[in-house]
């Protein structure tokens, strides 16, 4: 019974603290949407692009007049920049993103089968990244100013000064071109039907992007990583354990693990953002048909639905990232509680 009380006294303390805190990320993330929406529509509003030229493509010539009319009116084209983007949130807070211009299908549906694609590639190369950036930041650290950590720090200034469609480019043509271990690109292989590709062709077919947004994501968490430890292997504890004989693992796993494991994991989360951005260029490069391949196209094209739609998504992508990160912090730091100093 005391094992019951006290458990659900903590579950009590828990919900304590995350209810104002859920509270206000929520708040925060619905003006979010709201700024991103309106800057996003405004932004759309003067875009040189004419979507009725973008609509109708190379048939634009053979369009009437009439018929430029009624595609005008059909999608709201006419009405001013304030009612259209009014109209907008009421359907969008009704559930409704609207219909894309390019797919012809509700822009619900090609989130949901492109971001299923892109979610993926981009999980693989969260958790790659994530692992080979932590693991590479404690190796330098253990290993100061030795070859290690000079290769390393070169290797992580490289890629932070490097673009990610560039290091796709080099990997195409590497694994895909002169050595033919890898597909060129696409996320299946071309001339097969959805019945006939196998797991297999996945696979091999997300292999390039993948590890492109993996070798570009391991940068910020070794830096990061080494510099957290270096600056543990300076305190107290750390010097009184070398003092009584601890060394390399041993030492690491009890006194400098869960010291940069937190900081590590909090920027993984936080690093959202640069996942997403990275995946767009990548899907790209390799014509892999995911939600960053969709915004490209939403944006030349002037698919404002998709576009804004895909815009209000990315933005809670993000959003959650940072949220996350903030709620590793508080339940796995207990120093950190409502209104309490870090």
């Amino acid at each position: 019974m005391e094992v019951i009380k006290r458990e659900s006294s903590n579950l009590a303390k828990v919900s304590r603290i995350l209810d104002p805190f859920l509270l206000r990320k929520g708040l925060g993330l619905i003006l979010l949407l709201l700024a991103v929406s309106a800057v996003s529509f405004l932004l759309v509003h003067f875009s040189p692009i004419d979507p009725v030229q973008a609509y109708v493509g190379a048939d634009m010539m053979k369009v009437s007049a009439e018929q430029r009319e009624l595609i005008v009116q059909y999608w709201g084209l006419n009405e001013p920049p304030v009612t259209r983007y009014w109209n907008w949130m009421c359907a969008v807070a009704s559930g409704d993103l609207g219909t894309s211009m390019i797919y012809r299908i509700p822009v619900l549906e090609v989130i949901g089968e492109r971001f299923a694609a892109s979610l993926a590639l981009m999980g693989i190369a969260w958790v790659l990244s994530g692992i080979i950036g932590f693991v590479s930041g404690v190796l330098a650290a253990m290993n100061r100013n030795t070859w290690i950590d000079r290769m390393i720090r070169w290797y992580c200034y490289t890629l932070s000064s490097t673009p990610t469609f560039w290091i796709g480019l080099l990997f195409m043509l590497v694994f895909a071109v002169w050595l033919g271990w890898l597909p060129v690109g696409l996320a299946v292989p071309a001339g097969v039907t959805s019945e006939e590709v196998n797991l297999l062709d996945r696979i091999r077919h997300m292999l390039l992007p993948a590890l492109t947004l993996s070798v570009t994501g391991v940068a910020a968490i070794a830096l990061h990583t080494r510099e957290k430890l270096i600056d543990i292997t300076n305190k107290e504890y750390w010097i009184f354990a070398r003092a009584r004989g601890e060394r390399g693992f041993q030492i690491f796993w009890r006194h400098g693990l869960r010291n940069v494991a937190l900081p590590a994991i909090t920027l993984q989360f936080a690093s959202f953002s640069e996942l997403f951005g990275g995946a767009v260029l990548a899907e790209q490069v390799f014509s892999y048909p995911g939600l960053g391949q969709a915004a490209v196209e939403a944006g030349l094209r002037g698919d404002v639905p998709l576009l804004l739609g895909i815009v209000l998504f990315s933005a809670v992508f993000v959003y959650s990232g940072n949220v996350m990160a903030d709620m590793c912090y508080r339940l796995i730091d207990p120093r950190m509680k409502e209104g309490g100093k870090t």
